[in-house]
């Protein structure tokens, strides 16, 4: 990530670089396997839907595939693909359909996707919450409702870092 200019990406909290080692950090902290650690972070390789800037073009999949392995690599994409307006709600319903936003389609990933998928998301956003108390404050309430609709997905540690940083009394503090 370091060469494709991630620690001189400005990022809420200091580089996009450190916003990534961070969000590995987190799910390695959550005992997440080393896959989803590696895919927490590449997870704005392609950009996202919050965060439109791209590292690579998804023509490049099989160049980051081959360094971080295509497991890990799966996942950033499913990350990056993500239309979060129109997959977030159902996410956590088995068969509830995720939306692409690179190519309009809709799929049903495999249960261990929604998983993964969740656990980023809860990672990359806590570690904004975590940071900055304007974010949390602004959008603590609807990631905590967010994440409630995703618990069965979070693994336990998961879901008590997100009560620690998004629970009553901390949205303002």
């Amino acid at each position: 990530m370091r060469d494709l200019g991630a620690d001189r990406q400005p990022h809420p909290g200091g580089t996009l670089l450190a916003h990534l080692d961070r969000v590995r950090e987190r799910l390695a902290g959550w005992g997440a396997r080393p896959a989803l650690q590696l895919a927490g972070l590449c997870h704005a390789a392609y950009g996202t839907d919050g965060f439109p800037t791209a590292l690579l073009s998804l023509d490049r999949r099989g160049e980051l595939a081959s360094v971080i392995g295509p497991e890990a690599e799966e996942i950033v994409h499913l990350y990056a693909s993500c239309d979060r307006r129109s997959t977030y709600p159902d996410l956590a319903t088995p068969g509830g359909l995720f939306h692409d936003r690179f190519t309009g389609r809709s799929h049903a990933p495999a249960h261990h996707l929604r998983r993964d998928f969740a656990e980023l998301t809860a990672a990359n956003e806590l570690d904004l919450a975590h940071r900055n108390r304007d974010f949390r404050a602004q959008w603590g309430p609807e990631l905590l409702a967010l994440f409630s609709r995703f618990q069965p997905l979070l693994t336990q540690r998961a879901w008590q870092d997100c009560l620690t940083v998004l629970g009553p009394g901390r949205h303002g503090s």
